[in-house]
């Protein structure tokens, strides 16, 4: 009798401290999880301070990303000096974007960016975005530059594997980190469904829409883990086209309903692997717009496809638009204005920064760009800054 009260005292005294600890998890968890919801409320009161102080000039600077040379309008930049300094007090752009001109070495390219970051934090109160091409592959503005002693990644096409894939971006992330960058251009989301496509090639995961975005997400993760900002590109898919956007007119004449089948798949799955940014191409997509636009101008697929159907909140960024798809048909204040009233957040490189800033500062002061409007996009860049790269 004594050995079964035993038993089960023991038993009940085990039962109890399950039921403590678990009591404890779920409290722990909801502490945890009040803890995030505060510090996300404070993120954001911070950014909208942010935005209420700022003039719509610095605003819509802040829309854009540039090379330093568009900044300054002058020869190659490799160091900072007073008219870089002069010229980013001006013009407070949201961000920089470096070639393999700008970069020399290690020691170089990070007095370089460090310098920078220090300059904007005191002119603009914000850090910059400092970006680069780094897919791996062909393009690879440090891999490919004998200055630097990195890790050699080759092209995507050839990764097997989702360990493979993170272990790419991963590799990338940590020498982009040491660097000072703080946002990749990478990686390469397209389905590559037409074999004659040249541009793209062996930059793309391949021809399997769920291959490419569970190999997206994961490179994306590995830069995440060395805190670098990634980006899908080139939506809506250029893996689908023949010609290059870089030389001139490009598209695709597949349906919506058939751009859903694989192209679009990385896209739809961005939001939810936690991806900073998308960038969207110049190709035209006559078989979803009713014409030639491109989607980087295209209302209908930023705002309506990306942002409505796809449920993407992240930076919407353009590609280039000094490419031949853009500079042939439009001058860079038109290309400009049109892409923020398609729902762009960034304008990438345009041919002519002032120019197009100016166009764009123009549009809203005349009305035909809404200063909410505007401040959408600032919102976006402001909190993802706050968040990651304070």
């Amino acid at each position: 009798m004594y050995d079964k009260i035993k038993y089960g005292y023991v038993l009940f005294i085990m039962i109890l401290l399950f039921v403590l600890a678990v009591c404890v998890f779920v409290r722990g968890d909801k502490t945890h999880a009040v803890e995030s919801v505060v510090d996300e409320s404070l993120i954001e009161n911070q950014a909208e301070e942010m935005l209420a102080s700022m003039t719509v000039e610095q605003k819509v600077c802040q829309m854009f990303v540039v090379t330093p040379e568009a900044l300054t309008n002058g020869a190659v930049v490799t160091t900072v000096d007073e008219t870089l300094g002069t010229c980013l007090k001006k013009w407070p752009v949201g961000g920089l974007v470096y070639f393999s001109k700008n970069l020399t070495d290690a020691e170089q390219t990070k007095e370089l960016l460090r310098c920078t970051q220090e300059l904007a934090l005191e002119v603009e109160g914000l850090p910059l975005l400092q970006c680069v091409d780094e897919e791996g592959g062909k393009v690879a503005r440090i891999g490919n530059n004998k200055g630097f002693n990195v890790p050699k990644i080759g092209p995507m096409g050839k990764v097997d594997s989702e360990e493979d894939a993170y272990a790419a971006g991963s590799t990338i992330g940590i020498y982009l980190s040491d660097l000072g960058f703080t946002l990749d251009f990478a990686p390469d989301a397209d389905v590559l469904t037409n074999q004659k496509n040249a541009v793209i090639g062996n930059r793309s995961f391949g021809g399997d829409a769920a291959t490419v975005l569970s190999y997206a997400k994961a490179y994306s993760d590995g830069l995440h883990v060395n805190g670098i900002l990634s980006t899908f590109k080139h939506f809506p898919g250029h893996g689908a086209t023949e010609a290059d956007t870089h030389e001139g007119f490009a598209y695709t004449d597949k349906t919506y309903e058939e751009l859903q089948q694989a192209e679009l798949v990385p896209f739809a799955g961005a939001g939810e692997a936690g991806i900073d940014c998308v960038m969207v191409s110049h190709i035209a997509v006559p078989g979803v717009t009713g014409d030639n636009t491109p989607s980087s101008l295209s209302y209908r697929m930023i705002t309506e496809i990306l942002r409505r159907d796809l449920k993407y909140d992240g930076i919407i960024v353009t590609d280039a638009m000094n490419m031949g798809a853009i500079v042939e048909q439009y001058a860079s204040d038109e290309a400009a204005v049109a892409a923020v009233k398609a729902g762009a957040d960034v304008i990438l490189m345009p041919e002519d920064f002032r120019l197009a800033a100016e166009g764009v500062l123009a549009a809203v002061q005349g009305g035909g760009i809404s200063e909410d409007r505007i401040d959408e996009s600032v919102r976006r860049i402001i909190m993802v800054k706050l968040k990651r790269l304070q």
